[in-house]
């Protein structure tokens, strides 16, 4: 049971994480769009694509560890968490867990979009207004998978707490 709680505890703490790390993303796009239009009007003949390039690689390698990062902690809930939940929750919390873990698939999907989108940015070859056109779709994209892994992970905090709740209480009364 013990490291159930620690299992516990440490999918809360990535969740944190992943939030902050979100936020940093969704920042270094908002950059890539801000760095592009200033450096086209500063060398109106000549279009700033070395800069933009630089910050679509930082953007790429953060979206690539996020991804990666969120990949890892997914797999824990879908075996190790999943398996807790079914030992020590009840039939209410691992139904809802199991609804949980079905939107995985779709935010997977959605990082794996946001990657297609800063790869078509970063080849070029569109017009001013087409590249700014995909860099706000592409942010706009980031922002709503943002707003989606956090409701998701608010949902299963509350899941969380609720079975390291019940645990502690079983654990407190020694029925475990």
């Amino acid at each position: 049971m013990e490291e159930s709680l620690t299992l516990i505890e440490r999918i809360i703490a990535e969740h944190k994480t992943i939030r902050q790390r979100m936020q940093t993303l969704e920042q270094v796009a908002n950059d890539v769009e801000a760095i592009a239009g200033l450096e086209e009007t500063k060398e109106t003949f000549m279009p700033g694509r070395f800069a933009q390039h630089q910050n679509l690689g930082k953007l790429r390698e953060d979206l690539e560890t996020i991804r990666q990062g969120i990949q890892e902690h997914f797999e824990r809930e879908e075996t190790a968490l999943l398996a807790v939940f079914e030992e020590y929750g009840d039939k209410e919390l691992s139904s809802k867990l199991h609804s949980l873990l079905l939107e995985h698939d779709d935010l997977k999907s959605r990082f794996a979009q946001s990657g297609k989108q800063v790869d078509e940015l970063a080849e070029g070859g569109s017009s001013r207004h087409l590249w700014e056109a995909s860099a706000n779709d592409m942010r706009a994209h980031l922002s709503h998978t943002r707003k989606l892994l956090e409701a998701h992970a608010e949902i299963e905090q509350e899941l969380l707490y609720g079975l390291r709740e019940r645990l502690s209480q079983k654990k407190e009364k020694g029925s475990l």
